[in-house]
């Protein structure tokens, strides 16, 4: 290899090491209290908006007891203090250690839970489940004669959408002799947080639609921000979030591949949303923050013997596009796949579909690249002979940017003119890698977020979903993929025409470091996608390098002997 392709090299090490440094440095763990010590939240900064004093102190907490109800491979945990589901075994999925992963699995706060601030959980609920009904009912009684219902209730229909969604109910009834004003109250999304220790903290979310539109935040939101290397702090740590939007929809909270959802009926009286941070249990002995949420409502107004019922649809399962759209409007928006979303949805459509006829998600994204690769064929040869061209005018180019170096702006103008006389486009080498960028990053998105890659192996990779980790060096992982993606791109620019342009081989350059970082702690069926395509490029390099030599003609030459050929052909008619 040349100076340079070492160069690249040793800018791919130093972007992987930069990148590191990155995510220590800016996705810090949460510290923890010494032991011994309980750690308790600060108290909430936002007050109730209601008539607070008609909501006496809740009874003294019972002892918890659980109920299950469970339906093609998921499994309802409830409880009937806090009147909730504590949490969600999705048994067809596996978490760390091989168990069965489980939604709201820290139980901070259960889905469905009730309350009058931020955080606090109404509890003291008692409980009855109607298995053969596959229903769970709370009650609570207030000392003001306030009787507090909830229904969850498991839909009927199986299969598809259906055995991760749970309808709820809760009835609000004046028992007493006087008219109640209910305070403004909230229905928990429950908790999300990494199902593995490598999940990056970007995926754990609080989401929540209004009107056509999606809001969001991740759990670094919480914490204290500074700007890089200047330390000038921007904010310090947040407790709470809310936000107010007159059409709000839905909530949510995400981890990668899995989410709660949590959607009022339509016309309910929804006033806005809240969020909090919380420690989550370890993941492989790290630290991790969980995130947690809730709906806010106006509480009704009650005369003696009214009660107003208000009624909402819970899903807890995983992120699959074709479920997630037919919950309702925009709540597919949770997959965030960001601005080349529609690139992201074709490639997981069509990944589907290669899927159902091989059966291996590591074949259908080898074979999804090489179709997309030979649907660019032409456009990379044509780039590849104008790179060629380009190598053969370099010394033109030489020679005028010798004879006006004194003069910047006149070299530039000549050397413009003669890339105009030889019909030479500089920047054509260039256009491949730019179609590439959108399908690069529509597969990053769309392998960051959609659940079909879990637990699909492919060789030594365990899971195309996380890194193809095989070791540690000193604490540092040892990524097979990406490591071999940036080797083939290094090769693949050794053996590309070299165009003369500067600033345009600094850009081929720098491609490996940036793609190397982008990958390296990336689900590995990423770095499988850039690996295939660069091979594919190698190959197609290697084909047309031992074509002849395109022959550098101005173009008012080219012009004049088509203009002769024209003539002479039209001589020959009769």
């Amino acid at each position: 290899m040349d100076r340079k392709s070492w160069i690249a090299i040793i800018l791919s090490v130093a972007g992987l090491f930069g990148w590191q440094w990155y995510i220590s440095k800016y996705y810090p763990q949460p510290e923890l209290p010494p032991p011994g010590v309980v750690a308790t939240p600060p108290p909430p900064t936002v007050p109730v908006q209601s008539v607070a004093e008609n909501i006496p102190e809740a009874p003294p907490t019972m002892a918890p007891r659980a109920q299950s109800l469970e339906r093609d491979g998921v499994e309802f945990v409830f409880n009937n203090d806090t009147g909730g589901i504590e949490q969600v075994v999705l048994r067809m999925h596996m978490g760390e250690n091989s168990e069965h992963l489980a939604l709201n699995r820290s139980r901070m706060m259960p889905v469905g839970a009730l309350g009058f601030e931020p955080g606090e959980v109404l509890g003291g609920f008692t409980m009855h489940a109607d298995k053969a009904a596959a229903r769970v009912v709370f009650q609570k009684m207030q000392a003001d004669g306030l009787e507090i219902s909830k229904r969850f209730t498991l839909t009927d229909a199986t299969g598809g959408k259906n055995q991760y969604l749970v309808d709820l109910e809760i009835n609000f009834r004046n028992t007493g002799g006087e008219t109640l004003t209910v305070p403004d109250f909230f229905v928990g999304t429950g908790g999300a947080a990494p199902i593995h220790a490598l999940d990056l903290p970007m995926y754990t979310r609080f989401d929540w639609g209004h009107e056509s539109s999606m809001s969001k935040i991740d759990v670094n939101w919480f914490s204290a921000s500074s700007i890089p290397l200047i330390g000038i702090e921007l904010h310090g740590v947040r407790d709470l979030y809310q936000e107010s939007e007159p059409d709000i929809r839905w909530v949510a909270v995400t981890s990668q591949y899995f989410c709660t959802i949590l959607t009022p009926a339509a016309g309910s009286p929804t006033k806005s949303v809240w969020a909090k941070s919380f420690q989550a249990p370890k993941l492989d002995g790290k630290e991790i923050l969980g995130i947690q949420g809730g709906l806010i409502q106006g509480g009704p107004v009650l005369s003696p013997g009214m009660s107003e019922t208000r009624t909402f649809r819970i899903y807890a399962g995983p992120k699959e596009l074709p479920n997630l759209r037919e919950l309702g409007p925009t709540q597919d928006k949770v997959m965030d796949f960001g601005i080349f979303g529609f690139v992201s949805e074709f490639l997981l459509w069509a990944m589907n579909g290669i899927h159902d006829f091989i059966g291996n998600y590591a074949a259908s994204i080898i074979l999804l690249t090489i179709l997309i690769k030979s649907f660019l064929w032409p456009i990379q040869n044509k780039a590849t002979n104008g790179m060629r061209k380009m190598a053969l005018l370099s010394p033109k180019m030489t020679e005028m940017r010798e004879k006006f170096k004194d003069d910047p702006q006149k070299m530039n103008q000549e050397v413009m003119k003669l890339y105009k006389e030889y019909g030479v486009n500089p920047f054509g080498g260039c256009l491949p890698m730019l179609i590439q960028i959108p399908i690069f990053f529509g597969f990053y998105s769309m392998l960051g977020t959609a659940i079909e890659l879990r637990n699909s192996s492919f060789l030594w990779v365990q899971d195309l979903s996380q890194p193809d980790t095989i070791a540690h060096v000193l604490g540092f992982p040892i990524n097979i993929l990406p490591i071999v993606m940036a080797g083939t791109m290094v090769w693949q620019m050794i053996i590309t025409p070299k165009t003369g342009d500067a600033m345009q081989q600094r850009i081929f350059y720098f491609m490996p470091v940036i793609f190397l970082a982008f990958c390296y702690n990336y689900a590995s069926g990423l770095a499988l996608y850039w690996t295939t395509q660069n091979i594919f490029s190698i190959v197609q390099l290697y084909l047309t390098r031992n074509k002849p030599l395109p022959i550098l003609e101005k173009k008012s030459v080219v012009a004049k002997r088509q203009a002769v050929l024209a003539k002479k052909k039209g001589k020959k008619r009769p």
